[in-house]
Protein backbone atom coordinates (compact mmCIF):
# COMPACT_ATOMS: atom_id res chain seq x y z
CA UNK A 1 0.00 0.00 0.00
CA UNK A 2 3.12 2.21 -0.05
CA UNK A 3 2.38 3.64 3.38
CA UNK A 4 4.87 4.81 5.97
CA UNK A 5 3.66 5.87 9.37
CA UNK A 6 4.38 5.91 13.05
CA UNK A 7 1.76 4.33 15.27
CA UNK A 8 1.65 5.23 18.94
CA UNK A 9 -0.10 3.23 21.63
CA UNK A 10 -0.14 3.91 25.33
CA UNK A 11 -2.25 1.01 26.51
CA UNK A 12 -1.07 -2.43 27.55
CA UNK A 13 -2.77 -4.15 24.60
CA UNK A 14 -0.02 -3.17 22.13
CA UNK A 15 1.52 -6.65 21.99
CA UNK A 16 -1.74 -8.61 21.91
CA UNK A 17 -3.75 -6.41 19.55
CA UNK A 18 -1.76 -3.86 17.55
CA UNK A 19 1.41 -5.89 16.90
CA UNK A 20 -0.61 -9.02 16.06
CA UNK A 21 -2.75 -7.03 13.61
CA UNK A 22 0.35 -5.67 11.87
CA UNK A 23 1.75 -9.20 11.56
CA UNK A 24 -1.48 -10.39 9.92
CA UNK A 25 -1.48 -7.50 7.44
CA UNK A 26 2.12 -8.29 6.46
CA UNK A 27 1.14 -11.94 5.98
CA UNK A 28 -1.64 -10.85 3.58
CA UNK A 29 -4.67 -11.52 5.79
CA UNK A 30 -7.84 -10.26 4.07
CA UNK A 31 -9.62 -8.39 6.90
CA UNK A 32 -10.45 -4.71 7.12
CA UNK A 33 -9.33 -2.59 4.18
CA UNK A 34 -6.91 -5.26 2.94
CA UNK A 35 -9.65 -7.04 0.98
CA UNK A 36 -10.99 -3.82 -0.55
CA UNK A 37 -7.58 -2.83 -1.92
CA UNK A 38 -6.64 -6.41 -2.86
CA UNK A 39 -3.68 -6.37 -0.47
CA UNK A 40 -1.42 -9.39 -0.95
CA UNK A 41 0.86 -8.84 2.02
CA UNK A 42 4.41 -7.69 2.50
CA UNK A 43 6.19 -4.90 4.25
CA UNK A 44 7.65 -4.65 7.71
CA UNK A 45 7.41 -2.75 10.94
CA UNK A 46 9.53 -1.93 13.95
CA UNK A 47 8.02 -2.08 17.42
CA UNK A 48 9.70 -0.08 20.20
CA UNK A 49 8.81 0.99 23.70
CA UNK A 50 9.72 4.25 25.37
CA UNK A 51 12.32 3.92 28.10
CA UNK A 52 10.59 4.36 31.43
CA UNK A 53 12.01 6.79 33.94
CA UNK A 54 9.63 8.10 36.56
CA UNK A 55 7.13 5.44 35.48
CA UNK A 56 9.39 2.77 36.98
CA UNK A 57 9.32 4.71 40.23
CA UNK A 58 5.53 5.00 40.14
CA UNK A 59 5.29 1.25 39.63
CA UNK A 60 7.44 0.70 42.74
CA UNK A 61 5.15 2.99 44.74
CA UNK A 62 2.06 1.12 43.61
CA UNK A 63 3.61 -2.26 44.50
CA UNK A 64 4.74 -1.11 47.96
CA UNK A 65 3.10 -3.01 50.79
CA UNK A 66 4.73 -1.46 53.86
CA UNK A 67 5.37 1.98 55.26
CA UNK A 68 9.09 1.15 55.37
CA UNK A 69 9.15 0.55 51.63
CA UNK A 70 7.32 3.81 50.98
CA UNK A 71 9.65 5.76 53.27
CA UNK A 72 12.63 4.35 51.37
CA UNK A 73 11.00 5.52 48.12
CA UNK A 74 10.41 8.95 49.66
CA UNK A 75 14.13 9.25 50.32
CA UNK A 76 14.86 8.21 46.72
CA UNK A 77 12.42 10.71 45.24
CA UNK A 78 13.97 13.54 47.27
CA UNK A 79 17.19 12.97 45.33
CA UNK A 80 15.67 12.25 41.93
CA UNK A 81 15.34 14.31 38.79
CA UNK A 82 11.67 13.44 38.37
CA UNK A 83 10.51 15.21 41.51
CA UNK A 84 8.03 17.93 40.55
CA UNK A 85 9.49 21.42 40.49
CA UNK A 86 6.50 22.52 42.61
CA UNK A 87 7.75 20.50 45.59
CA UNK A 88 10.09 21.95 48.18
CA UNK A 89 12.11 18.97 49.37
CA UNK A 90 12.96 20.65 52.67
CA UNK A 91 9.25 20.71 53.55
CA UNK A 92 8.92 16.92 53.23
CA UNK A 93 9.17 15.88 56.86
CA UNK A 94 9.58 12.19 57.65
CA UNK A 95 7.65 12.48 60.94
CA UNK A 96 4.56 13.92 59.25
CA UNK A 97 4.84 11.41 56.44
CA UNK A 98 4.97 8.54 58.96
CA UNK A 99 1.64 9.62 60.48
CA UNK A 100 -0.18 9.15 57.17
CA UNK A 101 -1.88 5.88 56.27
CA UNK A 102 -0.06 3.64 53.79
CA UNK A 103 -2.57 4.56 51.09
CA UNK A 104 -2.07 8.28 51.74
CA UNK A 105 1.71 7.89 51.75
CA UNK A 106 1.59 6.18 48.38
CA UNK A 107 -0.78 8.82 46.97
CA UNK A 108 1.49 11.62 48.17
CA UNK A 109 4.53 10.02 46.54
CA UNK A 110 2.67 9.67 43.26
CA UNK A 111 1.67 13.34 43.40
CA UNK A 112 5.31 14.37 43.97
CA UNK A 113 6.33 13.03 40.55
CA UNK A 114 6.49 15.38 37.60
CA UNK A 115 4.29 13.54 35.11
CA UNK A 116 6.25 15.13 32.25
CA UNK A 117 9.21 12.93 33.21
CA UNK A 118 7.57 9.54 32.89
CA UNK A 119 9.92 8.72 30.02
CA UNK A 120 13.50 9.64 29.23
CA UNK A 121 14.03 12.45 26.74
CA UNK A 122 16.16 11.73 23.67
CA UNK A 123 18.54 14.49 24.70
CA UNK A 124 19.28 12.55 27.92
CA UNK A 125 20.18 9.15 26.43
CA UNK A 126 23.89 9.61 27.08
CA UNK A 127 23.38 10.34 30.79
CA UNK A 128 24.84 7.31 32.61
CA UNK A 129 22.19 7.59 35.34
CA UNK A 130 19.52 6.60 32.79
CA UNK A 131 21.20 3.25 32.09
CA UNK A 132 20.53 3.35 28.33
CA UNK A 133 22.22 0.46 26.54
CA UNK A 134 24.37 0.99 23.46
CA UNK A 135 21.82 -0.96 21.43
CA UNK A 136 19.02 1.38 22.59
CA UNK A 137 21.15 4.42 21.77
CA UNK A 138 21.90 3.08 18.29
CA UNK A 139 18.20 2.46 17.60
CA UNK A 140 17.36 6.01 18.69
CA UNK A 141 20.09 7.48 16.51
CA UNK A 142 18.82 5.49 13.53
CA UNK A 143 15.28 6.68 14.18
CA UNK A 144 16.38 10.30 14.33
CA UNK A 145 18.72 9.74 11.36
CA UNK A 146 21.87 10.69 13.26
CA UNK A 147 23.89 7.64 12.17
Amino acid sequence: MNRQYIGIEQMDYIETVSVERLKKVIEGEQGGISKDVEWQGGGSFVYCELKNDAQDFLNKVEKSTTTEQVIELLEQVKKSSFLSYRVEVKKLHKEEFNRLSLADQKQLLIELIDQNNLYINYSDIDDADNEITEKEKELNKQFYKEV
